[in-house]
């Protein structure tokens, strides 16, 4: 038999097709591995017996109910606890940060107090939860209309930011500069959780949450209400100090990336960006909300 022919029976006909089979096969083992991994499985790469597999699958965490949430961390806690309007469910609490949020006295009366482990703690929100040994139960707040804030100057707008620790930071930096509410969209903005309760650092306690269904007409009601509706745009056509022209702004911010919706521009009363000397003309949403309502804060003192 010459090389030719030596070739071509090992790459002719029947030589491809042995190969597509065993591709064929190999495949299919390797579907067979992932299903199993997934369905929590002996394969290859995870499931089973300890030490079965490098890439085990990893617990799954529930999401919290909405009925009930779990606020966790020392100053998440004591602002919950000083909040009239939460209602509170239940206290988890080691010893020793019981004594760093002040003692028994200085607890809510008739709320219930649970002595408690870190390691117990741990599974109620997360290993990965900075919770300082305390987590309490509590009920969502109570949804609030924009009427309710209208006396306040200032109130600030997420068109659709997504990220909790963003809005976490957002929701301190309203508190810092006396923003009456922040008011995000109910879809596509972070629900009231413990990430994000902690997050804000108890500032989700300390400053009125609005969550509105459709953000155009939000706006318009806003408008009805006094406010000069401001969105914010790096490509706005002036700067923010310059226009500023009522007595009572609604600031509002775009998402992560995207920023304002062509919908949420076209209804706002006028776009304005932020003075940016240097190279980089765009900032992090919440760095940009902070300086923001500073400039806006300080307008409107001298009213």
């Amino acid at each position: 038999m010459s090389e030719d022919d030596t070739n071509q029976g090992r790459n002719g006909p029947s030589g491809s097709g042995q190969s597509e089979a065993a591709n064929r096969h190999h495949a299919q083992k390797r579907r067979d591995r992932r299903d199993a991994v997934r369905q929590g499985g002996s394969g290859k790469f995870g499931g089973g017996k300890a030490g079965g597999g490098k890439f085990a699958k990893r617990p799954q965490v529930e999401r919290e109910e909405t009925s009930r949430l779990f606020v966790y961390g020392l100053h998440t806690v004591r602002h919950a606890l000083d909040n009239p309007g939460r209602e509170k469910l239940g206290l988890y609490i080691t010893p020793n940060a019981l004594m760093r949020l002040g003692g028994a006295d200085s607890l809510p009366e008739g709320l219930r107090v649970h002595d408690t482990y870190p390691k117990e703690l741990d599974r109620m929100v997360g290993s990965e939860a900075v919770h300082q040994g305390c987590v309490l139960e509590v009920a969502p707040l109570a949804p609030m209309s924009l009427e309710q804030i209208s006396a306040s100057p200032l109130v600030l707008v997420l068109d659709q930011v997504t990220d909790p620790h963003n809005a976490g930071a957002i929701l301190r930096s309203a508190v810092a500069m006396k923003a009456g509410a922040v008011i995000t969209t109910s879809r596509h903005s972070p629900a009231e959780t413990g990430v994000l309760a902690k997050s804000a650092s108890g500032a989700l306690d300390l400053v009125n949450h609005i969550q509105v269904r459709n953000l155009a007409e939000a706006l318009e009601e806003l408008k009805g209400l006094g406010y000069q509706t401001i969105g914010l745009d790096s490509e706005g056509p002036d700067i923010l100090e310059n226009s500023i022209t009522g007595t009572k702004v609604a600031l509002v911010m775009g998402s992560e990336g995207k920023g304002l919706r062509q919908k949420t521009r076209e209804t706002c009363d006028t776009l304005a960006r932020i003075d940016m000397p240097g190279e980089i003309k765009s900032l992090n949403v919440s760095n940009a909300a902070v300086l923001g309502l500073y400039i806006v804060n300080r307008h409107l003192k001298r009213f």
